[in-house]
């Protein structure tokens, strides 16, 4: 069975859109600040890098051709120039494959006892919070995956709460002002929402409830199909484990023997 809803009567499509563009933005703190570049997980702990691992022949090799590729073919594609640079790189004369090689061996050499030393300075506790900071980069991964294959499974999604369906009406009825930042929009906005009585906020949440009500269904006939197709990394956890069987109920005849 297909589910579908509507939002906020004949606005519910453009309504709805708006809701998917103010989600995040509403779920997390806004900032105008510039993206700052990600920092190593040493960097992360305080420390500053550690050394990098030198370039392999094969990478040496693409380092110092891939310019004069691009210069000669200014139109070649990034693919191109991979596929290129591979072929001329198995067809490359000895001569030039051992100077690599060379190369590579002493920055090798260089970089082991480099490392060697930069390990010598970790406490105990930066080697575990370093530890933990990769887990996460593992975890988050992991999640990014999941999310990716339960859009691709066809999870029904999850209906706005009263609040962003508020907001994506906002955005339509006191839409940002030209000299208007989006996070001034949203912070007054969100005072606005505040102000509302509980009657006025009644519409959004009735809206919410009514959706919310054909998600359950939809999400509960959804899960049913991916444990028959055994998809069972996707439904949630708490619908895999199965009720206790009920206690039995002692009879009078038990208790008076």
């Amino acid at each position: 069975m297909i589910y579908t809803t509507t939002l906020m009567s004949s606005r519910g499509g453009l309504i709805g859109s708006l809701i998917n563009k103010v989600r995040p933005l509403a779920a997390a703190s806004i900032s105008n600040t510039p993206a700052v570049p990600s920092k190593t997980l040493e960097e992360q702990v305080g420390l500053p890098p550690r050394p990098k691992k030198p370039l392999t022949p094969y990478f040496r090799f693409m380092r110092e051709q891939r310019p004069k590729l691009k210069a000669a073919n200014p139109q070649i594609t990034t693919v191109e120039v991979v596929r290129q640079l591979s072929k001329n790189w198995s067809d490359a004369d000895a001569q030039l494959k051992e100077r690599l090689q060379a190369e590579f061996k002493r920055d090798q050499q260089i970089y082991v006892e480099e490392r060697t030393k930069y390990d010598a300075t970790l406490t105990e506790e930066q080697r575990a919070e370093i530890k933990q900071l990769k887990q996460d980069l593992v975890d988050a991964k992991e999640r990014r995956q999941l999310r990716k294959r339960v859009k691709e499974l066809g999870r029904p999604k999850k209906p706005a709460s009263a609040f962003l369906r508020f907001i994506a009406s906002e955005r339509i009825n006191t839409p940002q002002g030209d000299k208007q930042t989006y996070r001034e929009w949203h912070q007054k906005t969100t005072a606005k929402w505040t102000r509302l009585s509980d009657s006025e906020k009644e519409v959004y949440m009735q809206e919410s409830r009514k959706e919310m009500e054909l998600y359950r269904k939809a999400i509960s006939v959804w899960e049913e199909k991916m444990i028959r197709l055994g998809h069972i990394d996707v439904v949630r956890h708490g619908n895999l484990i199965d009720p206790p069987e009920p206690k039995p109920r002692k009879t009078l005849a038990s208790k008076d023997i």
